[in-house]
């Protein structure tokens, strides 16, 4: 997502992340990697809940609960236009790209 934001902005998409992490773990991760867009908070899980992405998934060989990642396009209305469930970050772009 960061690499494509000149993209992206020219298609007048804004991108948001939204992860468990708190404030201070989010601002960390964004000076480390200049993500250039808004990073959201949901210490509670409810958003990751709304959008059914809180639940379980395996990691190192371990089942735990946590986020399953997935990216969305919402539309000028806030609805689920496109919804890609555990897509790795390299994918986000060039498919994301294939639906507009």
């Amino acid at each position: 997502m960061r690499d494509a934001q000149p993209k992206l902005k020219a298609l007048e998409i804004a991108a948001l992340g939204i992860s468990p992490d708190n404030m201070d773990v989010q601002k960390e991760f964004d000076e480390q990697n200049r993500l250039g867009y808004p990073l959201l908070c949901d210490t509670d899980h409810r958003i990751a809940s709304a959008y059914e992405v809180w639940g379980q998934k395996e990691m190192l060989g371990k089942t735990i609960e946590g986020v399953i990642r997935s990216s969305f396009l919402i539309d000028e209305e806030g609805r689920i236009a496109h919804a890609w469930y555990k897509i790795t970050p390299q994918d986000t772009i060039p498919e994301l790209m294939k639906v507009l």
